[in-house]
């Protein structure tokens, strides 16, 4: 079977639920149900839909008054406002709260672009506002062309300040960003062929790249608006530009690049160059492999990169670097859904070790924990926020747009171990207690105070489930949605002795009609939560 031919039929649950993990941050029982009834393309039109977003704009609530509190679209030097560590973490809420709140492929597109152009954001990526330019050109670029991206983000201020080019000067070249663009964010590292020389570029095209990004600045004070983006950008200071002709090796053809010594034929010049990477085929290969990587699986065959990769590379080199079209073959493929041999089960569906990010997300969208609103209760959420990025996320190796590397976050790169990084013995007890925090509305992840937030399960099963005084029903109606494939009885059973602490079935019943006759959830809610702690605990669902 031709594992790229589109899968044609209605999704069901088990591959609606493989397609929504991979695909969103939110994950909720009506959307599983909507998208069972889909086929892929049907499914995958719902998830690229606009969508507006609930939270508009960051807001820092400690500085009491303008311009401080919406400092993001202040005209202000961003510079001179105070907390920036605490206003990029303001920033990161914005985005994360946004993400959990509308099912959509965006999120998840520009995370992936995150890990592709990495920028750190406490790590001399510049002020917050620069961050929060930084992640809205990302996103903006999520349904978009990934070359032009390429180029617009080379003007970004948190990538010259992060990067260093702003450093980059004729008489005193910079080459942090020309290593990285080509090692780590374009085309990468073919097999090396000597000292100097990776197969697909050499150590002389790195300089002949610094010499072109050479007198690339940051506008500190935002004040040069793209034409396209309308976002801020940085300029150019055409007297500490190289304006030598630039000549390539054998890896890209010998192709040379005329100096120019005005603005509008510096910025040719990195159009010319980044068309000139772009129109390799290995940068097409290696965005297919990080694409491959992040939506379906860390690992694969010489099979699949013949029969999925490189076809999928011909696809996106042909579209001219649109991400969608070439996505889009990949999450409606019988491949995707493991349907391109003979066993269905044995492959890509449960591969992947959640990371710390979606691990969350998925668990407060599912059980639908009550947030406090960021504009109507924002004290309230930021505490609860900080739980997730300070104590939550760290303890778990999860700085959110964050990574310690330039190279982005180990489990989408670091071989052998790639997603099992998520899970070691230094960050497994954060996974463990993460259930727990959100049950009893504290942090049990690090100091034990109150993250003012808490999960109702009485409300949530009553709400959701169709028949929950009957307990082997409520756990098999749970399981099929929280895991990838329906358990055994053997399963059920162990779970049912957290629910019914021993005693028989009619135990359970008891107590959820004395629930829902009197009010009183005592009884009901000190056996859901033991459940749902070892339900969310267990083996089944770490994977997605």
């Amino acid at each position: 079977m031709n594992g790229l031919q589109q899968y044609t039929q209605v999704l069901g649950l088990r591959k609606a639920k493989h397609l929504l993990r991979r695909t969103s941050f939110d994950y909720t029982i009506e959307t599983l149900n909507e998208f069972a009834e889909l086929t892929p393309e049907q499914a995958f039109s719902k998830l690229t839909e606009s969508q507006n977003t609930e939270w508009t704009e960051p807001y820092d609530p400690l500085p009491n008054g303008s311009p401080d509190g919406n400092w993001t679209s202040s005209s202000e030097n961003p510079n001179t406002f105070n907390g920036q560590g605490r206003k990029r973490r303001i920033v990161t809420s914005w985005w994360w709260y946004n993400t959990i709140n509308k099912c959509s492929l965006k999120a998840k597109l520009t995370f992936f672009l995150h890990t592709s152009f990495t920028v750190s954001k406490d790590e001399g990526a510049g002020s917050s506002t620069h961050f929060f330019d930084h992640l809205r050109l990302v996103e903006s670029f999520a349904f978009g062309n990934v070359k032009t991206l390429a180029k617009k983000i080379t003007f970004d201020n948190s990538m010259l300040n992060y990067l260093d080019n702003t450093q980059n000067n004729a008489n005193n070249p910079n080459e942090n960003y020309a290593r990285e663009f080509l090692e780590l964010f374009t085309i990468l590292k073919g097999p090396q062929n000597g000292s100097g020389d990776y197969t697909n570029y050499t150590e002389h095209d790195i300089q002949q790249t610094a010499k072109v990004f050479s007198g690339i600045k940051t506008q500190a004070d935002r004040s040069i608006i793209d034409s396209d983006t309308n976002l801020p950008k940085g300029r150019v200071a055409i007297n500490q530009h190289d304006q030598n002709d630039k000549i390539f090796s054998e890896a890209f053809n010998e192709h040379t690049i005329l100096g120019k010594n005005t603005e509008e034929g510096i910025v040719g010049e990195l159009d010319e160059y980044v068309e000139m990477v772009f129109s390799m085929d290995a940068t097409a290969i290696s965005y297919c492999r990080k694409l491959y990587r992040f939506f379906v699986k860390s690992e694969w065959n010489e099979d699949v990169e013949n029969n999925i990769i490189i076809p999928l590379a011909v696809q996106l080199k042909n579209d001219n670097y649109e991400i969608l079209p070439t996505l889009k073959t990949l999450l409606t493929s019988n491949h995707f859904y493991d349907l391109d041999d003979s066993n269905g089960t044995d492959e890509i569906l449960g591969s992947i070790i959640k990371s710390p990010l979606q691990l969350i997300s998925e668990t407060i969208s599912f059980f639908k924990l009550d947030i406090p609103h960021p504009l109507n209760n924002d004290g309230y959420f930021y505490t609860f926020f900080n739980f997730i990025h300070n104590s939550y996320l760290a303890a778990a190796g999860m700085n959110l747009w964050g990574p310690d590397s330039v190279a982005g976050y180990p489990a989408h790169y670091q071989e052998p171990d790639f997603d099992r990084h998520w899970f070691s013995s230094n960050t497994v007890l954060s996974r463990y207690k993460m259930i727990d925090s959100l049950i009893t509305g504290r942090n049990k992840v690090g100091n034990n105070g109150r993250i003012r937030a808490e999960l109702n399960l009485p409300d949530f099963i009553k709400t959701n489930i169709s028949n929950p005084s009957n307990a082997t029903e409520l756990i098999t109606e749970l399981s099929d949605y929280l895991y990838i494939e329906s358990i055994n009885n053997e399963r059920k059973d162990y779970f049912a002795e957290n629910l019914l602490e021993g005693f028989p079935d009619y135990y359970w019943t008891n107590a959820w009609l004395q629930y829902e006759g009197t009010g009183d959830d005592t009884i009901v809610k000190s056996r859901l939560n033991a459940l749902i702690t070892r339900m969310i605990n267990a083996p089944e669902f770490q994977l997605m």
